[in-house]
């Protein structure tokens, strides 16, 4: 079944080519669950083309499933090159075996991610601190975890 529901998911989504698999996972009596995500987001209409494509298209009379079609949640970590693409000019909380930073995604590249913020740190002569503006860039084999910082204003 694995085999002729990615030949299904991979022929709905090339109709789809703003649209990218994240995920797709069989368990148990044949639950089939297909996480996407798409490059100016998801529709529940693209949820549910992607869901008829592969439900129209298995045999029930053959095999019984169950079929769920998400889409990546907001606070679901960052996980593919793409959705960091999607994500330049938003806040970025990345953590990395030694350090979590926080600032707004301004470049990606196909090794790394490079963030920028701002800083209060200590002047260099005297007394009281002073606003730096920092910028870091972390390969992508330092990410632990990469989430997009919602922010209501």
């Amino acid at each position: 079944m694995q085999k002729e529901v990615e030949k299904l998911l991979n022929d709905a989504l090339a109709e789809k080519p703003n649209l990218f698999l994240i995920d797709l996972s069989i368990v148990g009596d044949n639950q089939i669950r297909v996480t996407i995500d798409g490059d100016t987001g998801v529709s529940v209409q693209d949820c549910m083309d992607v869901s008829r494509a592969i439900e129209h298209n298995l045999d029930r009379e053959e095999q019984d499933f169950s079929l769920e079609v998400l889409s990546a949640g907001a606070s679901e970590p960052l996980t593919m090159i793409r959705q960091y693409k999607k994500n330049v000019g938003r806040s970025l909380q990345l953590k990395t075996e030694s350090d979590t930073l926080e600032g707004e995604l301004i470049k990606v590249t196909e090794d790394a991610v490079t963030l920028k913020w701002k800083a209060r740190e200590p002047k260099p002569v005297g007394k009281g601190k002073v606003t730096v503006q920092k910028e870091a860039t972390i390969p992508y084999n330092d990410i632990v975890e990469a989430k997009v910082m919602i922010k209501f204003n």
